[in-house]
């Protein structure tokens, strides 16, 4: 890892709440792409992932989703429950973030795309008697158009828009399918 990314995750812990986030989005930004860093920085990302802080949960599962296409040991592949798991988060923030990073795992491989696609399915039907059901939803179906996007995998799609036939609301049903127009 070179200085300049040492810096950037060093300062996710700064004083100043700027400089934290002008690391933060640097970091993701360096995630777009596959890194030779991951395991630098792998296990103390999946410890994030249950830290009392909020913050630092959402930002590793944000940061190790984006790491997913620079997995070659397949590690997400164990690591995707933990990761997983902050989609539902106490604190519905932390959780949106986790959900609308989690399609980059599927970035990763035929094995991770699938698990992908099986969970953000699963949670789609789930959480109908959620809270913030329609928000949790958006967010699935904005993965799944954020995967096919990168991909042009048409299960995608075609599964996107059989989750959408089943919204019962004609309401959200019209808003589920502007994100495939």
């Amino acid at each position: 890892m070179n200085e300049l990314i040492r810096s950037y995750f060093k300062n996710l812990d700064a004083p100043d709440k700027r400089i934290q986030y002008e690391a933060f989005q640097s970091i993701i930004n360096a995630t777009s792409e596959q890194v030779d860093w991951a395991y630098e920085v792998w296990d103390e990302l999946v410890s994030w992932l249950e830290d009392d802080d909020n913050h630092k949960r959402a930002r590793g599962a944000q940061i190790l989703a984006g790491l997913a296409k620079s997995d070659q040991e397949k590690r997400i592949l164990t690591d995707f429950v933990s990761l997983w798991n902050v989609t539902k988060d106490e604190k519905f923030v932390t959780a949106r973030h986790a959900l609308q990073a989690i399609w980059k795992v599927g970035l990763a491989g035929d094995q991770q795309k699938m698990l992908v696609l099986h969970h953000l399915v699963n949670r789609f039907h789930t959480c109908k008697d959620e809270k913030n059901a329609t928000l949790i939803r958006y967010d699935v179906l904005q993965s799944l158009r954020n995967l096919y996007d990168e991909t042009n995998d048409e299960k995608l799609k075609q599964q996107a828009l059989t989750l959408i036939e089943a919204e019962t609301d004609p309401k959200y049903q019209k808003k589920y399918l502007k994100l495939w127009k």
